[in-house]
């Protein structure tokens, strides 16, 4: 009789922890380091639950043209048709008031806008987001050292703890930041203040850009979902790797298209990170179509632009319609950046938009490309309607 095969135990694995839900808690000991003041820290706090607030959407005040933040400008570049601008030239912490209601509205059609070489401090930094809204604070990440900076947001790394991508895909690191809150954050700003000399991008993807690509039946499908953001992976992960939750984790229910109510356009509104399911559909059915979202936002390139970062550079995106994620490609380098996060408006969806305010809510390409003068006509619906090729 042959020989029973036996099977060798494997050792005993360490607790695996995925970095997007259980906050990095890397500390190099470096006492030195030029902003060790700023490394993170976890305050065991209790704070009570966010309630709705009252937010004035600065963009509406803006000049359309932007001539006073646009006209101060050295260079503006427009990085991709759809998404991304770069502005050099100017001081961040000279911006008038109404720069700023500007700016608010160029990151609103823009989806993201990048600023190099910034002075801007922190506490500036934070001053400048209150002016687009309540700040909020995050209730598991970290925190800077130096207190009373509960609403600052730290992202860090360091050679001390490596990314191990056994505990992550590339997939769910796609997010719009907190979408699970009542009132999920509008115009934020990331400054990174240690970088690698490589490595560490930051790319973003539009859900105007996303909305425009579908057909016109999937469209109106999809405007009349809404989907479950829950915080629940997010705090678990930050009890597992023994730390704190400020907060109690909620989960909110949000429209799957909503409309950004200074442009009037329309974003897809999911993300890998945090959106679990549509509501009131077969389940079967609510994975198909949120997979079918997810690799849209972070596959189709047409959708994206990527940044790499410079110290002292400065990233403005609106989370209301874009998504973005971070390559994990630097360790042993620090990475290390302080982010300002303005609450926006309770999401709103394409009917109620156009309730509230009498106006229609807007496809953002054929809004495009009117402007610029191209007769663009309706696609047919029904069975006249036919698929059509390049090469047509």
């Amino acid at each position: 009789m042959a020989p029973v095969a036996t099977l060798e135990r494997e050792p005993a694995q360490d607790k695996v922890f995925n970095p997007f839900y259980s906050p990095s808690i890397a500390d190099d000991g470096n006492d030195s380091y030029k902003f060790a003041q700023y490394k993170p820290t976890f305050p065991d706090v209790a704070w009570e639950p966010l309630k709705e607030i009252a937010v004035a959407e600065r963009a509406l005040q803006a000049d359309p043209a932007k001539k006073a933040l646009l006209s101060a400008a050295s260079k503006v570049i427009t990085l991709t048709p759809a998404i991304g601008t770069e502005i050099h030239g100017i001081d961040l912490r000279q911006l008038s008031d109404a720069q700023k209601d500007e700016l608010a509205l160029l990151v609103a059609e823009r989806g993201v806008v990048f600023f190099r070489d910034q002075e801007i401090n922190i506490h500036e930094q934070l001053a400048l987001a209150r002016h687009w809204g309540p700040l909020h604070k995050h209730a598991t990440t970290p925190v800077p050292k130096e207190p009373g900076l509960e609403e600052v947001h730290v992202v860090y790394n360091d050679s001390s703890r490596r990314p191990d991508p056994s505990s992550f895909s590339a997939l769910e690191l796609w997010h719009s930041d907190v979408s699970y809150e009542l009132q999920p954050p509008g115009t934020t700003s990331l400054k990174v203040i240690t970088g690698p000399e490589t490595g560490g991008d930051t790319l973003w993807s539009s859900g105007y850009a996303l909305y425009s690509s579908l057909s016109p039946g999937f469209q109106q499908y999809l405007e009349g979902l809404s989907a479950v953001h829950s915080a629940v992976a997010q705090a678990d992960g930050a009890r597992a790797a023994g730390l704190p939750v400020r907060r109690e984790p909620v989960e909110s229910v949000h429209p799957v298209v909503r409309v950004h109510p200074a442009t009037g356009w329309k974003s897809v509104y999911v993300n890998p990170g945090f959106t679990r399911r549509i509501a009131g559909v077969p389940k079967a059915e609510s994975d198909a179509v949120l997979a079918f979202l997810f690799h849209q936002i972070s596959e189709n390139h047409d959708f994206h632009v990527r940044f790499r970062w410079e110290p002292s550079s400065i990233a403005l995106w609106d989370n209301r319609v874009v998504t973005h994620t971070a390559t994990f490609d630097f360790w042993p380098a620090t990475r290390h950046a302080l982010r300002a996060t303005p609450h926006g408006e309770r999401p709103t969806s394409v009917a109620d938009y156009e309730a509230q305010t009498g106006k229609q809510a807007r496809d953002r390409q054929r809004e495009v490309w009117r402007q610029q003068g191209v007769d663009v006509p309706e696609v047919k619906k029904g069975a006249d309607a036919r698929p059509r090729g390049y090469n047509d």
